[in-house]
């Protein structure tokens, strides 16, 4: 369930997995992890989405439908009973924080942290990659 909380996981297809049971399977697992599969599973989508949410540029909808939601509204719902906090903010409080962490660090440090780690020249990459300059570099060279 952890390595695919996306996909859905009824009771029966982890029972026959598990082979056991539909009712051992339900009872034993909320034994073990203290909520039923389906509260267990809801709690790795939200995780997963809070996740999505603070680290990733990815819109809203396209977070609730990779974390296994088939609905966008109840996801939302789903989510701020939850959390607390509607996606949205919760999105909205991560961008804030990682601004203030920021805010004391000189203008070019950040800068160079967020500057694309080029090792080599664009020519030179370019250069190296198949077809690159080299039709260009052999016309000069013939003049």
């Amino acid at each position: 369930m952890d390595a695919a909380s996306h996909e859905e996981w009824p009771v029966g297809r982890l029972a026959r997995v598990s082979r056991v049971s539909e009712a051992h399977f339900a009872r034993s697992f909320k034994d073990a992890f203290g909520v039923p599969p389906h509260r267990y599973l809801l709690t790795r989508r939200i995780e997963r989405a809070a996740s999505l949410l603070r680290d990733t540029e990815q819109s809203i909808t396209d977070i609730a439908f990779q974390t296994g939601w088939s609905s966008l509204g109840t996801f939302g719902r789903q989510f701020k009973d939850i959390i607390g906090e509607s996606p949205g903010e919760v999105r909205a409080r991560a961008l804030a924080q990682k601004e203030l962490a920021l805010a004391g660090v000189p203008a070019c440090i950040v800068s160079a942290i967020e500057r694309p780690q080029l090792t080599i020249s664009v020519l030179e990459k370019r250069r190296r990659e198949p077809g690159g300059t080299k039709g260009h570099r052999k016309s000069k060279e013939a003049k």
